[in-house]
This record gives C-alpha cells, sequence and structure tokens, in this order.
C-alpha cells in the first residue's frame, strides 16, 4: 500500500531513551497515526517504523516506572514493539485512543518481563487481546531464540528487522559507529538463524524466512 505513505515521513531516532511524556495529540498526527495503524495491520513496516519513533520514548518512560531498571525498559520497549507488529491487528478504533492500546500492551509485556526474569509476584494481568495458543507458540519460540544473543546484539536484531530502521538509525540509537552496528548485525542474525534452525522453528516465523534472505 503506497497511498499517503509521504504523509507518514519521521525524522531519524534520536539516540537513546529519554522517557518524554509529552506528545502530540494535533488532528494532524491523530491522521497520521490512524493512517500508519491501518497500514502497519497489513504488514507495513515503515508504518511500523512511524509509530515506533512516535512513541518509543513514552513507552520507555511508562515501563520504566514498572520495571524500575533503565537497561530492563529499554528491552522491554523493544519487546513491545517486536509484539506490537503481530498484535496491532486485533486494536480496533471504538473510541479507545490507540496510545492508551499501546500502553496496555506495554504494561503488560513489562510484567511478563517481571514474571520471567524476576519471579516478582504482581497482580494478575487480563489482556483481552490475548494471543491464540498458536501464536504464543511462535512469539516463545522466537523469543527464545532471541534470548540466546547478547544484549547489543538482539537491540539490533529487533531495531533492524522488526522496527525497520537504517543502519546508521540505529548506531545514533544505541550510541555506536555504523560499522560496529553491521558487526553486531551480522552476528546476531546469523546466530539467531542458528537457533531458530536448532529449535526446528523457522517455517513457523515470517523473521526467519527475513533473515535468511
Amino acid at each position: 500500500m503506497t497511498h499517503g505513505r509521504g504523509a507518514l515521513a519521521v525524522t531519524s531516532a534520536t539516540t537513546g531513551f529519554h522517557g518524554r511524556n509529552v506528545r502530540d495529540e494535533t488532528p494532524e498526527t491523530q491522521r497520521k497515526v490512524r493512517l500508519a495503524v491501518a497500514r502497519a495491520k497489513e504488514g507495513d513496516q515503515e508504518a511500523v517504523r512511524y509509530l515506533y519513533v512516535l512513541y518509543s520514548q513514552n513507552v520507555y518512560g511508562y515501563v520504566r516506572s514498572i520495571v524500575r531498571d533503565d537497561h530492563e525498559a529499554e528491552d522491554v520497549t523493544q519487546q513491545v514493539f517486536a509484539k506490537l507488529i503481530t498484535t496491532v491487528v486485533k486494536y480496533d478504533d471504538r473510541g479507545v485512543p490507540f496510545f492508551a492500546w499501546l500502553l496496555r500492551l506495554s504494561r503488560n509485556v513489562a510484567i511478563d518481563h517481571l514474571r520471567r526474569n524476576r519471579l516478582t509476584p504482581t497482580e494478575n494481568v487480563i489482556d483481552p487481546d490475548a494471543d491464540t495458543g498458536a501464536d504464543l507458540d511462535r512469539a516463545e519460540v522466537v523469543r527464545e531464540a532471541l534470548a540466546t544473543l547478547s544484549d547489543e546484539q538482539r537491540k539490533v536484531v529487533i531495531l533492524r528487522h522488526v522496527v525497520g530502521l537504517t543502519p546508521g538509525e540505529i548506531a545514533d540509537r544505541i550510541g555506536r559507529s555504523e560499522s560496529a552496528v553491521h558487526g553486531l548485525h551480522h552476528r546476531g542474525r546469523r546466530a539467531l538463524q542458528q537457533e531458530l534452525i536448532r529449535l526446528d522453528s523457522v517455517p513457523l516465523t515470517h523473521s526467519g524466512a527475513r533473515l535468511a534472505a
């Protein structure tokens, strides 16, 4: 889908996360968000990138208040947008702003992160948009494979293949040189391919197919 592509032009991502709390709520931005969500539902990665650039700082600030650790908040923020690429199809604008829906998704991902990594008792969260069993299995396989990568490799792979940032934009985001990003991407992609093959799950994920290309 190419209609309206120019309307979603975004600037390069800023360096690092800062937990920005101010959002642009103008009618024009709301129109662009609706367009981006519609296109993201069709698998348009440029639209996902637009939503990432627009909301990632706010999501980071929100999940940082839950996990209370800068590095973990960065990791959870990336997980949120990795999950968004498959769950955005479940968003239905019936009086619920997309950003409110995104924060609910972020909260659930953050609490899941705490449960997995800290075994911290948390309140039960009922997510009406929970994935089907097949989706959960697929997501768990990819998450397991991603978990075997180093922190920097995982960040680069997600930002490159899920969010769709360029190597230069990733370099700005994580504070590394572009050549370092290329090296991290190459090693991370190769390790991820090998782990997905080991788990015999490459056919279950579009990411595996893209990485193998």
